[in-house]
């Protein structure tokens, strides 16, 4: 099978739809953000999980604004890079909290106690460095990229716009999380796992219809070519020139002429 950008385009949409399902799923019976939960096994996956659906995500992004690059304009390249920034940073916060903190917990749970307290959007009791840092861009630029991006892949009309406008609130909806009790952060993020599948959907749909339309391209260019050779060799063996073979003079067809004698009288 030949890559095509209508190939890659169908994977980023593949992986947009996998990573709104995970989005969904992990928020089903979520435990609450706390020391004791954090060293589970379950917890763990659940990280991991996130982790894997920020990463699916940045392809899924990447592949909504490629596909539509042109009509997408300065709006949409913004958000792009802002949402992708988003997403590297909330990868690297689900990688802290399944692979890192649950060791951490062990001799320092004040300090895990804190960090969670700050990633679900409360207060933080304590110092925790650069980690403040990183929560704080992967929360602007979730929400700001999201909605730009939202907004661009709306005035595009190029895939659903009822997932590029759900898109656009889910993602702006979290900052109201920090006043809301704990509790909302899972609905609220049920909605952008919507608008992920419904965008991914929509993109892996226009990638088929571009993959048909090629093959039916195809498929109509190579009959084509073969219809017009014979009538091409027709026409080569009429225009070119016959030659014929020189026929040798026979002897009755002798057309030399022979002097005439002359006769003298004496």
């Amino acid at each position: 099978m030949s890559i095509t950008p209508s190939t890659l385009t169908r994977i980023a949409g593949v992986c947009a739809v996998t990573a709104g399902a995970i989005f969904i799923a992990v928020q089903i019976n979520h435990p609450p953000l706390d020391v004791e939960h954090i060293q589970t096994t379950g917890m763990a996956l659940r990280e991991t999980a996130k982790a894997v659906m920020a990463a699916l995500a940045l392809v899924g992004i990447a592949g909504m604004y490629l596909h539509q690059v042109r009509r997408a304009g300065i709006l949409g390249l913004v958000g792009y890079v802002v949402l992708s920034i988003g997403y590297l940073a909330m990868f690297a916060v689900q990688c802290i909290a399944g692979f890192v903190l649950p060791t951490v917990a062990a001799s320092d749970p004040a300090f895990v106690q804190t960090v969670l307290d700050e990633a679900a959007g409360g207060p933080a009791s304590g110092q925790i460095g650069h980690l403040h840092e990183l929560l704080l861009i992967s929360g602007i630029g979730y929400a700001v990229g999201g909605l730009l991006l939202g907004v661009a892949l709306f005035r595009a009309r190029v895939l659903t716009r009822w997932a590029c406008a759900l898109m656009a609130v889910a993602t702006t909806s979290v900052l109201a999380l920090p006043a809301l009790p704990e509790s909302f952060s899972r609905p609220f993020a049920v909605p952008m796992g919507l608008a992920l599948i419904g965008l991914g959907v929509s993109l892996a749909r226009s990638a088929g219809a571009e993959l048909s339309s090629e093959a039916d391209a195809a498929a109509t260019v190579v009959p084509q070519s073969i219809a017009s050779t014979p009538a091409a060799a027709v026409e080569q063996s009429t225009s070119s020139p016959r030659t014929t073979s020189p026929q040798t003079p026979t002897s009755s067809q002798d057309t030399t002429e022979r002097p005439a004698e002359r006769v003298t009288i004496p």
